[in-house]
């Protein structure tokens, strides 16, 4: 059965704010009429989407990937009012995530060629923590991600390589004392691993989410860093710090797409550009 446009609009606000009087009212629309939004489409999905419970509004399993589906709808939805797949006029919104050294160092070339055949595209660059791109990609977040590639890539997604950065070592003063290691993701996996080959046990001064807090704190004199090199290159603290001798593995960088998504126009002319 069809599902309209609006009331998968309302669902997705409903998904960002987990707040049924806040979507109530940016949305103008009454609580019944969203409550009732809300029913029909489990109804036509065949499952609960969100749950009320004691800790509030919360999206289902199955509710997470009707996000997926919503988003996908509508994109899809979208690109096909933005005209021919071939047009030079190709319209519409792309969304592109990337951290904030990867904006600087990799988006301004990358994004160039799709510029410049299509200039009528809008990009959405949204920025965060490294960790968590391919996650935000495959939960439809964006539409695509500047982001490191593990070794095994979710089959739900594609990549394209972009860059290959070393991980290096880096202290604003002695070179013995604590580490200060990223909280998640591949760059503090491959730290761990060098700990193990080198039989280190480190002691952990700090774990903050971004590689760039990360040279902050270490620019501070909180402990040894570890990065990347592209990362160390860009940041205005780079020439606080010093580069230590260390033997890691290097970080693939890679553009990023849903497999799915690539018979769409907008991820279609960014791949074939890039």
């Amino acid at each position: 059965m069809k599902m309209e446009h609006r009331e998968l609009k309302l669902f997705l606000h409903l998904a960002r704010t987990l707040n049924y009087g806040r979507t109530s009212l940016e949305c103008h629309v009454s609580a019944a009429t969203l409550t009732r939004t809300i029913q029909r489409l489990e109804v036509r999905a065949g499952a609960r989407l969100l749950d009320r419970g004691p800790r509030g509004v919360v999206l289902t399993p199955e509710g997470r990937r009707f996000t997926s589906y919503a988003e996908q709808a509508l994109a899809l939805w979208a690109d096909y009012h933005a005209g021919d797949r071939e047009s030079a006029d190709l319209t519409g919104e792309l969304r592109i995530f990337a951290t904030v050294t990867a904006c600087q160092a990799l988006l301004p070339d990358l994004l160039a060629p799709l510029r410049a055949a299509h200039p009528q595209i809008r990009l959405d660059v949204r920025t965060g923590d490294a960790a968590a791109a391919l996650a935000r990609l495959d939960e439809g977040e964006v539409d695509a991600a500047v982001a490191g590639i593990p070794k095994r890539l979710p089959q739900t997604l594609v990549t394209r390589t972009v860059a290959e950065t070393d991980l290096v070592l880096v202290t604003a003063g002695e070179s013995t004392g604590p580490f200060v290691v990223p909280a998640r993701g591949l760059v503090r996996e491959a730290a761990f691993r060098w700990f193990r080959r080198g039989g280190i046990k480190p002691v952990i001064a700090a774990e903050p989410d971004g590689h760039e807090a990360l040279l902050a704190l270490v620019a501070l004199g909180c402990g040894i860093g570890i990065v990347p090199r592209l990362v160390l290159e860009s940041s205005p603290a780079a020439g606080r710090l010093t580069e230590l001798p260390a033997d890691l593995e290097p970080l693939t960088i890679g553009l990023c797409a849903r497999r799915a998504d690539l018979r769409r126009p907008l991820i279609a002319a960014l791949w074939g550009l890039t």
